[in-house]
């Protein structure tokens, strides 16, 4: 064997050992596995990614996709998905890279949120590095809310006083503008009112910056105020 011809065998084994070692280094984090947003209105998506920096291909072209559907074993493009056509768009990060060690971000975007919504978003990133495609399932799972309104009376001995919440399995933190209506009319803002249901009418609460309203409750009836004594009668005797 000449000195040339080691040299070359030597050089290619030390040029392929960074592609042997990144195999195990690609890795997709979610910001979180679970997401909770208000039908109607817009949510991210956020994620980090890392591959290796592989000196044999450089620049390392990476492209970036969200998913929830697979199509001939390969994931479907939201941003070609009928499904979200005009709802979605991705804000990712240039890429950067440090030692062996490259980083990027990437957030998905979803407006108008609807029901149908309600699915398990995953992220894929491809590079021109060998086997260079990453994927990690599960990813976030995205619930979708309507607004509810809940009924209570906090005092058992006066069912003549209810009080209402604007509720959503979401939550609902942050400074969100809820209004109340009364027969449609607006009867003041807050998460929670107090209603006297023997008066009549029908409530309902929004979140403006959504255009959500909740279905009606407290529909009154005639009966209702009769039923107020027997029950006040009924209290009395187990207190």
């Amino acid at each position: 064997m000449t000195l040339r011809s080691a040299a070359r065998g030597f050089l290619a084994f030390l040029l392929s050992v960074p592609a042997l070692q990144g195999i195990d280094q690609w890795t997709v984090t979610y910001s979180s596995s679970n997401v909770c947003a208000l039908r109607k209105s817009t949510v991210d998506i956020n994620c980090t990614y890392e591959y290796p920096d592989n000196v044999l291909y450089h620049p390392t072209k990476v492209y970036t996709l969200w998913f929830t559907k697979v199509s001939n074993d390969q994931p479907v493009d939201l941003q070609g998905d009928a499904d979200y056509t005009g709802r979605v768009g991705y804000s990712c990060g240039e890429d950067s890279c440090n030692g062996s060690r490259c980083h990027g971000t990437c957030t998905l975007r979803i407006k108008d949120l609807r029901e149908s919504d309600f699915a398990v978003y995953e992220f894929r990133f491809t590079t021109n590095q060998p086997r260079g495609e990453y994927t990690v399932d599960p990813g976030v799972t995205l619930f979708v809310s309507d607004l509810q309104v809940k009924v209570s009376f906090p005092d058992p001995t006066d069912p003549t006083r209810a009080e209402l919440e604007c509720h959503s399995r979401c939550g609902l933190a942050g400074n969100h503008l809820y209004t109340w209506f009364r027969n449609g009319e607006n009867v003041g803002q807050g998460v929670n009112s107090w209603v006297q249901p023997q008066s009549g009418g029908s409530y309902s609460c929004a979140v403006e910056e959504h255009n959500l309203s909740s279905p009606l409750v407290c529909k009154s009836t005639p009966q209702y105020a009769d039923m107020i004594p027997d029950v006040m009668d009924l209290l009395g005797k187990i207190t």
